[in-house]
């Protein structure tokens, strides 16, 4: 039962990522300018605007699915206790499910200020990654040592991702999702004219510079322009290490998942710059971002455990 607890929250929190992403992206994070009711009810009442009623119910059913995993997860860290399987990871998930939810209160109190939303996005992929450790560690594993020579490739194969996801999701909190327009270049440059200081000045609000002046669009074209070269190293970086993990056949399986998946990433990113984007395309983007950092912990999942007896 307990297994089978653990991979519904799984499932509950991949979805709370994708569904976040698609109300985000729809422009409906500030849906219900209230929290955590919708404007000062549970659900929201009719309003004159059938835009804003729409974006409404979008907010409120991400918070709604937010709220039912928050549940699940408190559930399974009481049972995790009372079995004693891995009861401090399903607590420490429980601590952070606690702190997103704060972090969901800051993004509508402060108005999308866009390092909230970007730390709330990494909130969710940290929440769905160590979803994913406690999953894996209610099954028994056959491990063998050669995955132990994967640790560093695997380990820097996550750490470009975490970073890669970090800056995607500073340019849709910043919406600068079409800064660069254009393909390969951005705006028919190489090295378009770009504002790096304002770009990732952190303590601001959204649209603005640190001094309160309107954000000029050299500062958008830096942040998109940063995320699209950083993807080159992820792609070099993920894609060795899937390559070095294909030679070993325990990791076969997972290796090709990520090479799927990378290969997935770069041609959903390419399409998210040529069809300017598309919402569905968008979304499945992050989507597509979610499921590869999912396969990257798998596989460091079982290269860390590698010097771990059999069971």
């Amino acid at each position: 039962m307990f297994r089978a607890l653990s991979l519904i929250t799984l499932a509950l929190a991949f979805t709370v990522i994708v569904v976040g992403a698609y109300v985000r992206l729809s422009d409906a994070g500030l849906g219900c300018p209230d929290w955590p009711l919708c404007y000062g009810r549970p659900l929201p009442a009719q309003i004159a605007d059938g835009a804003a009623h729409a974006k409404a119910w979008k907010e409120m059913g991400h918070r709604y699915l937010a709220a039912t995993l928050g549940l699940l997860i408190f559930l399974v860290a009481i049972i995790s206790w009372k079995v004693r399987r891995s009861p401090w990871l399903a607590t420490a998930i429980l601590a952070l499910v606690v702190f997103q939810a704060t972090l969901g209160m800051w993004t509508v109190t402060l108005l999308l200020k866009p390092v909230i939303v970007t730390a709330h996005l990494l909130g969710g992929m940290a929440t769905l990654a160590l979803v994913i450790c406690l999953a894996l560690s209610q099954y028994e594993h056959a491990f063998s040592q050669e995955t132990k020579k994967m640790r560093v490739h695997a380990a820097l194969a996550l750490t470009v991702v975490v970073i890669q996801i970090a800056l995607g999701g500073w340019v849709s909190a910043n919406y600068a999702a079409l800064a660069c327009p254009d393909l390969p270049g951005c705006r028919g440059q190489a090295f378009p004219p770009m504002d790096f200081a304002n770009a990732f000045h952190v303590l601001r609000e959204l649209g603005r510079t640190g001094e309160g002046a309107l954000l000029p669009l050299e500062a958008l074209v830096a942040i998109h322009w940063t995320h699209r070269m950083f993807a080159l190293v992820v792609v070099a970086v993920a894609g060795f290490a899937a390559i070095k993990s294909f030679r070993v056949a325990a990791l076969r399986k997972i290796s090709l998942a990520v090479m799927g998946l990378l290969a997935l990433q770069v041609s959903l990113g390419i399409a998210n710059v040529a069809f300017s984007p598309p919402l569905a395309l968008a979304a499945a983007h992050n989507a597509g971002a979610a499921l590869l950092l999912a396969a990257l912990v798998v596989l460091n999942f079982f290269v860390f455990k590698g010097s771990s007896p059999s069971r």
